[in-house]
């Protein structure tokens, strides 16, 4: 298991200028790992924490319990794959993939099965013998991959934006790949990204960060269905969730969003109770029940933009001044100024205070 703890005392604040705010991570041995964030929020920054090129501040790194933040980088058996492949030029791909290995005074015939059988995971074996500089850029990334995988006691991963490089064309089979050696070593791997396509197709676990703090650790169906704030709401999906600003009314029982209501059953009225009048509404635009036929009860909208994905429509809604997205199935064609009738399924609904989910 992988840790990284940052405790303050009950009396001291962290200072704006701090990267990481105080945070509690752990990862568990054999698993697939994913930090996702926009650029600039801290998560190359605990990659680097955890492969000990930077030393934290406060707090503990724990490799199986162990505090390792005194440890230096060689010592902690970590491997980095970074956003350009690093290799050697000059070197072919075998000798590449045995450096580490030669480096560490391993025998030469245990090396050549060792470079040979993690050549062979990675789908390398046909070009060990051509020069690194010749190779695709697909290929330098598993070549990194690979140098990480030849030595047996590498306890973790780390991918920092590893398709960043890489041409469209090849990244769905690289990913493909990467999840593929996860899975088949049981090898702990962290991923780190900007883009959540990558992110929730590729872990099991995804951490969502923000500013320098961790905002959500979940599956990808949790953070999809029980986003813990508006940012994971709207950040997770695409388009993201539609988010509007609502009052509660206790005694008639809604929330009132601008120009139209929504009725409200008692367990949102017990949920919301006690916290307040204003609120946040949440929901995704695939749960949005749409018609083109008034409906009693159902506010009605403008249609001001059409976009057809295939399989479904993408509506984009106005209703004075508020805007919301749909999703219409794709038999279902209105035009650019057509209205259509909306309603929320309080069972879809999630409702926000700041930036916390109460209900």
């Amino acid at each position: 298991m992988l840790g990284y703890r940052e405790d303050l005392p009950r009396d001291q604040t962290l200072d704006e200028s701090f990267v990481i705010k105080e945070l509690d991570l752990a990862w568990k041995g054999g698993t697939a790992n994913a930090l996702l964030g926009p650029s600039g929020c801290g998560k190359t920054t605990i990659l680097n924490i955890i492969s000990g090129l930077l030393r934290p501040t406060m707090g503990e790194v724990l490799f199986d319990g162990k505090d390792v933040s005194a440890l230096p980088a060689r010592e902690r058996h970590i491997a980095q794959v970074f956003q350009f492949p690093v290799v050697y030029d000059t070197m072919s791909v075998f000798k590449n993939l045995a450096f580490p290995l030669r480096n560490e005074g391993i025998a030469q015939k245990e090396t050549q099965g060792r470079v040979e059988e993690v050549a062979d995971i990675l789908d390398l074996g046909h070009i060990l013998g051509l020069s690194a500089g010749k190779i695709t850029q697909a290929e330098k990334q598993k070549v990194s991959l690979g140098r990480g995988l030849v030595r047996k006691g590498t306890v973790a991963i780390l991918l920092d934006e590893p398709l960043t490089v890489i041409d469209p064309k090849e990244k769905y089979a690289l990913r493909r790949k990467l999840r593929e050696v996860q899975r088949g070593l049981k090898i702990t791997m962290i991923y780190v990204t900007h883009d959540q396509h990558e992110a929730l197709t590729f872990a099991d676990s995804v951490t969502v960060m923000n500013d320098g703090e961790v905002i959500q650790t979940g599956t990808p169906e949790q953070l999809h269905s029980d986003p813990a704030s508006p940012f994971i709401g709207y950040f997770i999906g695409s388009p993201g969730m539609n988010l509007l600003n609502c009052t509660l009314n206790e005694e008639k029982a809604r929330l009132d969003l601008g120009e139209f209501s929504l009725p409200i059953g008692a367990g949102i009225r017990s949920g919301l109770a006690g916290k307040g009048e204003r609120f946040t509404l949440g929901i995704r635009p695939e749960f949005i029940e749409v018609d083109k036929e008034e409906n009693e009860g159902w506010p009605r909208w403008d249609v001001t933009l059409v976009e057809k994905t295939g399989s479904y429509n993408m509506l984009t809604l106005q209703s004075n001044g508020i805007q919301i997205k749909a999703r219409a199935a794709e038999d279902m064609s209105p035009a650019k100024g057509d209205s259509i009738w909306t309603n929320f399924p309080e069972s879809k609904i999630k409702v926000f205070r700041g930036d916390k989910r109460v209900f």
